[in-house]
């Protein structure tokens, strides 16, 4: 598993962005497959998850994860359960994300003792996700001036290439976003850096901070799933990462 430094300094939070090693999956979703929504054996994958959960000292019924849709909505969380973004002032609760290229991003503000968890695709993040996380960790006693927020591994700017019809929304919202965009090798194609689209989002809302781990999910396959190299594999299906945050219990 990943940590970021910043992070990892907080009293009372515990954080991880999980590869996809140390589990007990095989084939497309070897090994630490923690997706409910692949095609895995359901108990594998369920001892994924508690595998990460062991490597974080929690149960792993106190794991609570969504089914992502790519939006910018937010839910709050007070027990666990069986919207893209997860909220909680509730110790020993482990608010997870399921990604697979996608910008995984765990937030804390430590001293409000409030956690939160948002699933950053590009639609979730053009259409607000990370500005609607830190809207309702705010809602929990949460000062965005004391939140600390990590990116995970996910695709790289190198790997992303999108389509001559792409960047327009982006440019749209702020002509700035072009920033973001680099020629691809393919005519009239871009290649679309993610990450620094994200960092830039949340940097504005006036954080404590925000760091990145230097990981590219697409290229680094001994690490990490990812769906775009499916695609481009024609493969059936893919594993996904776990990325998770919680307040010491």
């Amino acid at each position: 598993m990943l940590t970021l430094g910043p992070l990892n300094d907080l009293d009372g939070v515990r954080h991880a962005f999980f590869g996809r090693e140390g589990g007990v999956s095989s084939g497309l979703y070897a090994s630490l497959n923690c997706g409910q929504g692949s095609k895995d054996d359901k108990a594998k994958v369920d001892r994924n998850r508690a595998r990460a959960m062991e490597m974080l000292d929690l149960p792993a019924e106190r794991l609570v994860t969504l089914y992502q849709i790519h939006s910018p909505e937010v839910v709050e969380v007070e027990t666990p359960w069986a919207d893209d973004a997860l909220v909680t002032a509730k110790p020993g609760l482990a608010l997870g994300v399921i990604t697979a290229d996608c910008a995984p991003v765990l937030l804390a503000d430590a001293e409000a003792r409030v956690v939160g968890a948002a699933h950053a695709g590009w639609r979730g993040a053009l259409g607000g996700v990370l500005e609607a996380v830190v809207a309702a960790m705010e809602g929990l006693g949460a000062r965005r001036e004391a939140i600390l927020a990590g990116i995970g591994p996910c695709i790289g700017k190198p790997s992303y290439e999108v389509g001559p019809e792409f960047p327009e929304p982006f440019l749209d919202q702020d002509p700035k976003n072009g920033d973001f965009f680099l020629p691809a090798p393919r005519a009239g194609h871009f290649l679309f850096d993610l990450k620094g689209y994200a960092s830039r989002r949340l940097a504005r809302l006036g954080l404590k901070g925000v760091q990145a781990l230097p990981c590219d999910t697409l290229v680094e396959e001994d690490r990490f799933f990812s769906y775009r190299r499916a695609c481009l594999r024609g493969e059936p299906d893919y594993g996904r990462e776990l990325s998770a945050i919680a307040l010491e219990p």
